[in-house]
């Protein structure tokens, strides 16, 4: 009878254990994104219109597609981000983009469970700091839309593969550009 005891305690130990190697619970995660995809930019942010976006992720630093733009459609940081006019088989449509930052948080048990021992023997906590931890990635929305303020990249528009070959396109030559002002010979 022994035995099983025994076996039982060997088991509490090693999951313990491993409990403690592993022990990172994710809180919030931020979506993985190959290539890109197209969503309703309002289920990936709440605060964005109901109209459906090309979304990738943006690995520049923040404000680059805000510069390239600028440059690019020379708008004199003005409607930078919103209804910037493109045309599309003689048809002027409008894009707008966003700029949406996405963490992942975890809570490591580890630290909190080292500082709560240490709490108990009246020693100050040493890794309050590391109790979360948090990584970010920074992704941008590019919506489309024609003179009647319908989506042009819902399937069903009359522009939609023009509409989704230009901002892959315009997505392309952002991440292939860093001298933006290059961007603006290329349109000329």
């Amino acid at each position: 009878m022994l035995i099983p005891i025994t076996n039982m305690m060997k088991f509490l130990k090693i999951f313990f254990i491993s409990f403690l190697l592993f022990s990172c619970v994710p809180l919030s995660i931020a979506p993985k994104i190959e290539d890109d995809t197209i969503m309703v930019a309002k289920k990936f942010k709440k605060k964005l219109p109901n109209q459906n976006a090309l979304i990738f992720e943006d690995p520049k630093d923040a404000n680059e597609f805000y510069n390239y733009i600028n440059i690019k459609y020379e708008r004199n940081h003005l409607d930078v981000e919103s209804n910037v006019p493109f045309i599309v088989d003689g048809q002027t449509l409008y894009f707008s983009f966003y700029e949406i930052g996405k963490t992942t948080k975890t809570l490591n048990l580890v630290p909190i469970l080292i500082d709560s021992k240490l709490e108990k023997n009246d020693h100050s906590p040493l890794l309050s700091d590391i109790h979360t931890s948090r990584t970010g990635k920074w992704y941008l929305l590019l919506t489309a839309s024609d003179d009647e303020f319908k989506d042009c990249l819902n399937p069903n528009h009359p522009k939609y593969h023009q509409t989704l070959k230009f901002l892959k396109d315009l997505k392309k030559e952002y991440l292939n550009t860093t001298n933006y002002l290059d961007a603006l010979l290329r349109k000329k």
